[in-house]
């Protein structure tokens, strides 16, 4: 569901020959997607694709608000119109999306419903599984699409059955989904789970791991390191921690469970820096006691930029005689939601043994997770609910953050659009040159500005701007140099007054004139500060 990079080319079928549409998105702006054709309008209403793709334009994501054609996810589109025939490709960003079905649906009989169409197929398919932003990562992780951190930061509250039950939820659904145990203390994996070979192994040649699998699930765990009992210092465990996740041959996976330890210290910090974590689960139990440890894992992701999508109230209630009970109290998860402005709360029960199947914890102890053991089961159904919450939590995450600086040629300015916020701004290139903070243009040690205000061209252009994470993007710049660019730096800087105008309704571009209007305010500007620039 995360809105396309690069062009896509989709193909139909007229009389024998194959006419190509190409849909793609116009530089720096993610929001606006132009269509350019190989042949002239009078031939692409006649052929019958360009009907076929009215028609799907219908057809709306309810994650994005925008129709699948302008998503880009109609891809080999092939329409022969003599002969009635239509075939289409549809391909989603996670083979997990929720809606999946209600697409395919849709596309068939909004094409079967045209005058001239007599057979409909329609294939579904997904994105290849790929990191946001692949370079700098650890190349074991570059086809990772989504890292997820299961935590609480108090132990006892469930966190790992949590964790196990969401990633066969998700893998339920369709996803390639991985788990990574990072509690080498008391790694509770190896238990919860029960795969053929409980012993990670390791290829000479490349010196990498290879996970073990259970159910189609990779796991990695060091409690499957066959080391034994973990006995060592923080400094010690971090780097067994950083060596198992990032030497391991993950593969092609649409989310990886990380399972993090209880804690703020630093094994968290260390697995929030080596990975661009996607966003975070959190796990709570009614008590205030768990409250009090949750806000502060609460408060850690919030400064390292990772979005918490959902919380978890574990051993929330049980039920019995036709009555709900709260043995612990209520409001914890409700706590947790309205002060952290988190906006999804998941309420799990306490399962009693008596009953006739077994309680959560006690599936998890047999190494057989419970939406395994009763996939028709309300727990299950549960997790179900989590998981198309993350799927869906995580498509909006990758699109904000793939969209959040852009660069628009018509325009000659840096467009930003931090996650989390209602209006973009847009900046000077030339400022946001100018105001790198890196050693090459500050020296750290006297703080003296190394780059001068006359080393940057006031009609300097991006080369390439990519995410890095959730907090910052990396900008190339034609003189070879890539500044890593913070959004909180971004919004410090000065702002161009006069914004460009919004495009027209039904324009895939501004017009000429708008962008004439739009080019001379952003000139004007930057003379402005470059006369500041030479009085100062």
């Amino acid at each position: 569901m995360r809105l396309p990079s690069s062009s896509s080319c989709i193909k139909f079928k007229v009389e024998k020959e194959t006419l190509c549409l190409s849909i793609g998105r116009k530089r720096g702006s993610a929001d606006s997607f132009a269509c350019r054709s190989t042949i002239s309008s009078t031939e692409v209403a006649t052929n019958g694709g360009h009907d076929v793709l009215v028609a799907l334009s219908t057809i709306i994501d309810p994650d994005f608000g925008a129709d699948i054609v302008t998503c880009g996810f109609v891809k080999d589109l092939q329409a022969d119109k003599s002969s009635g025939e239509v075939a289409f490709r549809l391909e989603l960003t996670t083979p997990a999306c929720p809606v999946k079905d209600m697409f395919e649906q849709q596309a068939k009989e909004k094409v079967a419903a045209l005058p001239w169409v007599t057979n409909v197929k329609v294939t579904m398919s997904a994105q290849p599984a790929k990191a946001l932003a692949a370079e700098g990562l650890p190349r074991s992780l570059q086809n990772v699409s989504n890292i997820i951190a299961v935590s609480s930061c108090k132990g006892g509250v469930g966190k790992s059955t949590v964790a196990v039950n969401l990633a066969y939820s998700l893998a339920g659904m369709g996803a390639k989904v991985g788990i990574f145990d990072a509690d080498v203390y008391g790694p509770s994996l190896p238990t919860m789970v029960s795969p053929e070979l409980r012993v990670l192994q390791m290829v000479e040649d490349t010196k990498q791991i290879i996970p073990t699998e259970y159910l189609g699930v990779k796991l990695v765990s060091f409690g499957f390191a066959g080391q034994g009992t973990a006995i060592m210092r923080g400094p010690m465990v971090s780097g067994v921690i950083n060596q198992l996740l990032t030497t391991t041959d993950w593969g092609e996976l649409d989310y990886l469970i990380i399972d993090m330890p209880p804690g703020t210290g630093d094994i968290q910090l260390t697995l929030c820096q080596v990975v661009p974590l996607t966003a975070a689960v959190i796990v709570t139990t009614p008590q205030k006691l768990a409250f009090i440890d949750v806000a502060k894992g609460v408060r850690m992701f919030s400064k390292l930029k990772v979005p918490c999508l959902a919380v978890v109230e574990n051993m929330c209630y049980f039920d019995a005689d036709g009555k709900r009970y709260y043995p612990f109290g209520r409001g914890s998860g409700k706590q947790v939601v309205q002060q952290f402005g988190i906006s999804n709360l998941f309420e799990f029960p306490i399962r009693p043994e008596a009953r006739l199947y077994k309680a959560l914890s006690a599936a998890g102890d047999s190494g057989t997770p419970e939406v395994v053991h009763d996939p028709q089961g309300d727990v299950a159904r549960s997790f179900s609910e989590l998981g198309v919450c993350v799927v869906q939590q995580c498509a909006k995450i990758r699109q904000q953050v793939s969209t959040a600086v852009t660069y628009d040629d018509a325009m000659r300015a840096i467009k930003v659009k931090v996650p989390g916020t209602e209006e973009p701004f847009y900046l000077h290139p030339a400022t946001v040159r100018r105001n790198d903070r890196s050693a090459k243009s500050i020296d750290e040690w006297t703080g003296e500005q190394k780059l001068r205000y006359g080393d940057v061209r006031e009609d300097i252009e991006p080369e390439a701007i990519q995410p890095l994470g959730n907090y910052a993007v990396m900008i190339s710049w034609p003189d070879g140099f890539n500044q890593v660019a913070p959004y909180d730096q971004l919004e410090a800087l000065e702002r161009l007054v006069d914004t460009p105008p919004k495009k027209e309704s039904g324009e895939g571009a501004l017009s000429s004139a708008a962008n004439e209007t739009a080019a001379s305010a952003i000139l004007k500007h930057a003379k402005a500060l470059k006369e500041a620039g030479a009085a100062m």
